[in-house]
């Protein structure tokens, strides 16, 4: 745990996050119900804002992923109205099956951790899997550039 912590440490600071290692683990669930939810309805633009602020909560402020505070959160800073955030996060069945057969399509693809990266070449495709470092994206992508030329 000590080298994960230095790790991630040192790769939120070259990129301006301060990862604190103290919030609750828990079921995100509700959090990709309420992002597949507005993407759909409001656009890429919106669930990117949406998984910024549920990242920022927590890692940086320790917030449960899936309270319904910290969903509330993450829709106000999405620019999401209040009124339009209550209906996805008061019904836990909307967009739950979505989410669960996305879910299901992605472990028929073999995908079991993230992040789950495919680059698609003119003679292979490769796949990066789990953590890794900058040099192996590098590499892959040297590979793909390679091989298709």
């Amino acid at each position: 745990m000590k080298m994960y912590i230095t790790l991630m440490s040192a790769y939120g600071a070259t990129a301006g996050i301060e990862y604190k290692f103290g919030g609750t683990v828990a079921n995100t669930l509700d959090a990709h119900r309420l992002i597949q939810h507005f993407q759909e309805a409001k656009g890429p633009e919106v669930a990117d804002k949406l998984v910024n602020s549920l990242y920022h909560q927590y890692f940086e402020e320790e917030k449960h992923p899936s309270s319904p505070d910290t969903l509330y959160q993450a829709c106000k800073d999405a620019g999401i109205e209040e009124r339009e955030a209550k209906v996805v996060i008061e019904d836990e069945y909307e967009a739950l099956m979505d989410v669960k057969n996305l879910i299901l399509e992605q472990q028929g693809n073999g995908v079991d951790s993230v992040p789950f990266v495919t680059i698609e070449g003119r003679k292979r495709d490769l796949t990066i899997q789990g953590a890794n470092e900058v040099g192996d994206y590098v590499k892959a992508l040297q590979t793909i550039v390679k091989e298709s030329s």
